[in-house]
């Protein structure tokens, strides 16, 4: 029987006074959670604490063994964490406009489910090759599927960080549902968009190839985004299916 290994780490980077990223593994429920907050001050900080605190709160209490219930419990979670931060906006004035992308992934039944929005990412790392499961939800990815600009151009668009997808921004929220098998020696990235608008794909693509654990690796992803700029707080977590 498969299990999953996880790492994961978070890193305020070199330019930032405070880090907005959250993060949550939960090894028992075969789970994990990244989030990076928006609003400003310490209003994004809130937004992506409280989404994975609602990731841990309904899933410990859900019942997730089969891939129908995984999916059940994951969007309630998405929509619960959404209501949340707007309560909280309308309750506390000063978190205002506060918001966060979020990446959830549950292994249940030899299967991956992810939830996505924002952007943030999740790629997949299988028999030496790196793919983006996840879809940016933003201006510039838009505008590139559009065919208004080229991937050169949306690499240093000025207007790359408008997202047009977040949690606790609107009162309804489109989530992406992605699943697939999962396949022994699989490695899972979930990332703030801190690592990677800093590092592209191939530079990811290296470091998991690697024979290091997954702990040196998480390490080597941050240590390469900070090397590169740090421009935003960095946050890497790897899930690993093994044996």
């Amino acid at each position: 029987m498969a299990g999953i290994i996880f790492s994961g780490k978070s890193d305020v980077g070199l330019r930032r006074l405070n880090n907005e990223d959250s993060y949550l593994i939960t090894p028992e429920l075969e789970l994990c959670a990244v989030a990076d907050g928006m609003g400003g001050a310490a209003s994004g900080e809130v937004a992506s604490r409280m989404f994975c605190e609602t990731v841990r709160e309904l899933f410990s209490q859900a019942e997730t063994r089969s891939e129908e219930d995984a999916l059940k419990a994951m969007h309630a979670t998405f929509q619960l964490a959404n209501e949340r931060i707007l309560d909280k906006a309308k309750l506390e004035p000063e978190h205002s406009g506060m918001g966060c992308t979020a990446e959830l992934l549950k292994f249940c039944d030899g299967m991956y489910i992810l939830g996505h929005v924002g952007d943030s990412r999740v790629y997949l790392f299988r028999k030496g090759q790196l793919k983006q499961l996840s879809k940016d939800h933003s201006l510039v990815q838009e505008q590139l599927e559009q065919g208004l600009i080229s991937a050169i151009e949306a690499k240093t668009h000025s207007l790359r960080h408008i997202i047009l997808r977040a949690v606790g921004i609107n009162d309804s929220l489109a989530v992406d549902f992605i699943k697939g098998r999962t396949v022994s020696g699989d490695i899972f990235l979930l990332c703030s968009d801190g690592l990677s608008d800093m590092i592209d794909d191939p530079a990811i693509q290296q470091v998991l190839s690697l024979s290091d654990g997954l702990d040196r690796k998480t390490d080597a992803l941050i240590e390469a985004a900070k090397s590169a700029g740090g421009h935003d707080n960095v946050t890497v977590v790897l899930c690993e299916v093994a044996l």
